[in-house]
């Protein structure tokens, strides 16, 4: 196992030639931690959501590319947003978009 892991400029793109793989419909999936926590950079397909999802740990979003939104509001490249433990949302990009994601425990699907 490496002692770290160092991912260049990735505000302006130094996650684009990572290889990805399918996560959920819509979205894939470059892990670079696995385990508690883990860390990931997720990549949207335009018009790719996720539906209601309750976070059994806090959860850790920075914006890398196009917008994410939810019922709190929309997030853009350099936003950096935290789901607290307990909370729930669904989560929509309907231009796509790419993010580096940060959980403890996995989301809940409640739909």
């Amino acid at each position: 196992m490496a002692d770290s892991v160092v991912l260049k400029d990735l505000i302006n793109g130094g996650w684009k030639d990572l290889p990805f793989e399918p996560f959920k419909p819509g979205i894939e999936v470059h892990f670079l931690l696995r385990g508690e926590p883990e860390i990931a950079i997720l990549k949207y397909a335009p018009g790719a959501s996720a539906p209601l999802h309750l976070h059994q740990a806090a959860e850790s979003i920075l914006m890398l590319e196009g917008s994410q939104s939810d019922a709190r509001g929309t997030y853009v490249a350099g936003d950096f947003v935290i789901n607290m433990e307990g909370s729930q949302h669904c989560v929509s990009s309907p231009e796509g978009c790419v993010v580096l994601l940060q959980w403890a425990k996995p989301v809940k699907f409640l739909a």
